[in-house]
């Protein structure tokens, strides 16, 4: 447990907002990062902490230097990458291209200080490696739910093709590989949470959760030097549409409600895309039931 009140704060310096409880820092908000255009620069919430101050997220593992933490993705925007790193082409694999794009933020404003709840909004602004802007995006975070075991992140985002011409977003499955239908929201787990347990909604569970819909998905990581566990759980809002996710517990812990898995998304010029997602970020390794109640007392 954080010392001191269990009120949320914000705390913003140069490059980056922070949003602290008591002496734990929940997370820290990169929205100016400075990396290779390789990795496909875009802002990144990194290190993400439960509130005993367990960090549950990674920072540019050495298997894809272009994972950071919790980040907003797109690995197919029409043959562009804004995912980073390489790109799977049909009948070739993963190929070294001249298509990675970056996300800039262009504004970060807090819009609620509440005693129990804080919030900003971010516009953004996608552009390809050749320097074309093709999206409109503004995002909006607010932590709440605030206990003695778990937060509760609300991320919130609205994409406007500026293109001028339909944008189709796409995966590497809808480029022909097999259940790597990634693009959307993505997290990354620490190292340590590799072969955890994947629970989800209707008693599914386990690592076959690949490409299946559920309303939610929960991660249960066990943490190295402390004796301690830690539990993320992922809600997908009914509104988002068809949902399928991707998740993994080896050979690293990651997970993504994917919104173009096995199917591409056109995005008409002008046409805005909108999606919503809750995640929890408890301590302790949570069984089912506990998942289930807290769903059950938290609904949309």
């Amino acid at each position: 447990m954080p010392d001191g009140p269990m009120n949320p704060r914000i705390v913003q310096a140069g490059g980056f907002l922070a949003v602290r409880v008591g002496d734990v820092e929940l997370f820290r908000y990169v929205c100016r990062p400075v990396t290779t255009p390789f990795e496909g620069p875009k802002p990144y919430l990194h290190p993400v902490r439960t509130l005993v101050g367990d960090v549950v997220t990674a920072y540019r593992p050495h298997d894809h230097r272009w994972h950071k933490g919790i980040q907003m993705t797109a690995t197919d925007v029409s043959g562009q990458n804004f995912w980073g790193g390489v790109t799977y082409v049909r009948d070739k694999g993963y190929v070294d291209l001249p298509n990675v794009g970056a996300m800039r933020s262009e504004e970060l404003v807090v819009i609620d200080t509440t005693s129990d709840c804080v919030a900003f909004t971010e516009r953004l602004t996608w552009h390809t490696q050749a320097g074309e802007h093709w999206v409109d995006e503004v995002r909006e975070f607010a932590v709440q739910d605030i206990d003695g075991e778990s937060w509760a992140l609300l991320f919130t985002t609205e994409l406007t093709n500026v293109r001028g011409e339909p944008l189709v977003f796409g995966s590497p499955t809808t480029n022909g590989r097999d259940l790597a239908g990634y693009t959307g929201l993505f997290w990354r787990g620490p190292r340590e949470f590799t072969d955890g347990e994947i629970i989800a909604a209707d008693g599914q569970a386990g690592p076959d959760l690949m490409g299946k819909e559920a309303a939610w998905l929960a991660y249960v990581g066990h943490h190295d030097e402390v004796d301690r566990s830690s539990t993320l759980l992922f809600l997908d809002h009914p509104d988002n549409g068809v949902t399928r996710w991707f998740v993994r517990e080896t050979p690293f812990p990651a997970v993504n409600p994917s919104f173009a898995f096995f199917d591409p998304l056109e995005l008409a010029p002008g046409e805005k895309l909108s999606l919503r997602y809750r995640v929890v970020v408890a301590t302790g390794a949570w069984d089912r039931t506990r998942i289930e109640s807290y769903v059950e007392g938290h609904p949309w």
